[in-house]
C-alpha cells in the first residue's frame, strides 16, 4: 500500500504541476506577457513616434512637392529668359542688317556726290 500511495502522490503532483504550468503559460501568453511586451514597445517606440514617422513621411512628400514646384518654376523662368534672349538676338541681327544697309547707302551717296 505504501507503493500505491507513493505512486498516487507522485501522479497527483505531476498532474498538478502540469496543470499549473499550463495555467501559467496561459497567463503569460494572454495577459501578462502581452501587457509587458506592449509596455516595452511603448517605452522604446511610443505611439506618438509612429505618428511622427507618418508626419516625417508627409513632410518629406511635401518637400518633394515643393522642390518639384520650385524646379518647374525655375525651368519656366529659364525658358522665358531663353525666349527673350532669342528675341533680342533676332532684333540685333535686324539692327545690324539695317546698319549695314545704311552704311552702304551712305557710301553710295558719297560716291554719287563726288
Amino acid at each position: 500500500m505504501n507503493r500505491y500511495s507513493t505512486v498516487l502522490l507522485l501522479g497527483t503532483l505531476t498532474l498538478s504541476t502540469i496543470a499549473h504550468a499550463d495555467a501559467l503559460d496561459g497567463l503569460f501568453d494572454n495577459s501578462i506577457v502581452g501587457s509587458i511586451s506592449q509596455a516595452i514597445n511603448d517605452a522604446y517606440k511610443p505611439a506618438d513616434s509612429r505618428d511622427d514617422d507618418r508626419d516625417d513621411n508627409r513632410w518629406d512628400e511635401q518637400d518633394r512637392n515643393r522642390n518639384d514646384d520650385s524646379r518647374r518654376q525655375y525651368e519656366d523662368r529659364h525658358r522665358q529668359l531663353e525666349d527673350r534672349r532669342h528675341q533680342l538676338d533676332d532684333q540685333q541681327r535686324q539692327l545690324d542688317d539695317q546698319r549695314r544697309q545704311l552704311e552702304e547707302d551712305e557710301r553710295r551717296l558719297d560716291d554719287d556726290y563726288r
